[in-house]
């Protein structure tokens, strides 16, 4: 198996992963970078650099660097002894030994159950944008986007711009939160015109706050989506339904490594050290609050961790992105009524059919596992944690390895890592 090594190893090609790579490169430093995607961009981004004037600056920056060597398809299985992970390619799989790592693991989409949200066209609404940003076909379709946050609206104009009809946007936020957040969005000059040009974009197109879905219904594929707009429910004919409720931070590689967890995200210090002296964190996984703050974020951990000081711009651009994600965190808190949407038997455990109805015996997510296999399925909790999390106030206990689905041999080398790593410390 082969063994590389570098001084500093990014987990995470999305936009603070890049600046974290340029930051730290720009010192000299030997800097891998590794992501599961066959592109850098992450899900801000993906799709490639030419999305975005940022992305491109970057990536052609990143590209001229002869230091810094980039491991794209390549997921990380776990760790593989002190200061090393255990990578998996479609190929092959081998160790990246590091002398700093770097977490920029990003975020991914909150799912919350609701009568009928298993069936075929109804999808997460970042996940339908992924989907089309890969080529997926909605020219035509009718698609209703609900949920909750800006994300709605970018998603919202992406399956515009592909030639889909929006129904409807659902916020799921009143308006009063709403026009508060609004009014703050002079703060950040940046913020505000993007949200203006996505409303422009949106033109013509419905958009409600208190608003959200109930159900969704259909036989075999969704036919029409039952709505609550402004205290009436309406029912609304459409082939997909876009549903996303905010992001959570992916902080499963942290987790197995020690680091500190807490409100959901990993705790850093102003360097974006975590309390492990050798792991950084940066972009959401320490905190969601968007492309701008990952930047900062990205940078000033880059800069740290090859032995610099970050710039003073990224760290007052990271306190003002802070401050907005405070604001847009207050605003589009979820409303108590979604957590009564699911009826006795709603999945909520969708890959291992574990009903809302199995899991209100039980006073935790520990004994929800042991007892009905909830979080045991083939995404190891990704959706139901979130899901119970908000239902039930249930933290997972322990995240364990793999970090993601591995083949057979990947596995096996990384029982021998483990027995290799015993044997050195005895």
């Amino acid at each position: 198996m082969m063994h590389v090594k570098f001084d500093i190893v990014i987990v995470g090609a999305g936009p603070a992963g890049l600046a974290a790579a340029r930051s730290a490169a720009q010192s000299g430093a030997a800097v891998a970078l590794v992501d599961d995607n066959p592109r850098a961009g992450g899900q801000i981004w993906r799709g490639g650099p030419q999305h975005s004037k940022q992305a491109k600056e970057l990536w052609d920056q990143l590209q001229q660097m002869a230091n810094v060597q980039w491991f794209m398809q390549c997921r990380v299985v776990g760790a593989a002894g002190a200061a090393q992970l255990l990578l998996e390619t479609p190929q092959q799989t081998f160790t990246l030994a590091y002398r700093k790592l770097i977490l920029a693991t990003g975020a991914r989409e909150r799912l919350l159950p609701f009568p009928g949200w298993t069936l075929p066209g109804v999808t997460g609404a970042g996940g339908l944008q992924a989907l089309v940003k890969g080529g997926y076909p909605v020219r035509g379709k009718r698609i209703v986007v609900a949920g909750s946050g800006p994300l709605l609206l970018a998603v919202a104009a992406t399956l515009r711009q592909q030639g889909a009809q929006v129904l409807h946007i659902l916020e799921q936020s009143s308006w009063r939160k709403l026009a508060g957040f609004a009014l703050q969005l002079a703060r950040t000059p940046a913020k505000l015109h993007q949200a203006w040009q996505l409303r422009s974009q949106l033109a013509g197109v419905s958009y409600h706050a208190d608003s959200y879905v109930l159900q969704a219904q259909g036989e075999q594929q969704l036919r029409t989506v039952q709505i609550m707009v402004g205290g009436r429910i309406l029912n609304v004919e459409c082939d997909y339904l876009a549903c996303g409720y905010g992001l959570l931070p992916n902080t499963e590689l942290a987790q197995t490594l020690g680091c500190r967890i807490a409100d959901g995200a990993v705790q850093v210090d102003a360097q974006q050290r975590s309390n492990l002296p050798d792991v950084y964190c940066a972009g959401e996984g320490s905190g969601v609050g968007g492309v701008d703050l990952a930047l900062a974020e990205g940078h000033i951990a880059g800069r740290h961790a090859a032995g610099g000081v970050a710039e003073r711009r990224w760290l007052a651009q990271r306190r003002s992105q802070q401050a907005f994600a405070r604001r847009l965190e207050s605003a589009f808190s979820l409303r108590p009524e979604l957590r009564n949407l699911c009826a006795p038997d709603t999945l909520v455990c969708r890959c291992e059919d574990v009903a809302y109805s199995a899991l209100q015996e039980h006073a935790s997510w520990r004994s929800a596992k042991l007892h009905t296999r909830c979080g045991m399925g083939p995404c190891q909790g990704r959706v139901c944690g979130g899901a119970t999390d908000f239902l039930f106030g249930w933290q997972p206990d322990a995240v364990r390895l793999p970090i993601s689905p591995a083949r057979v041999s990947s596995l096996i080398a990384l029982g021998g890592a483990a027995v290799e790593g015993d044997s050195g410390t005895g």
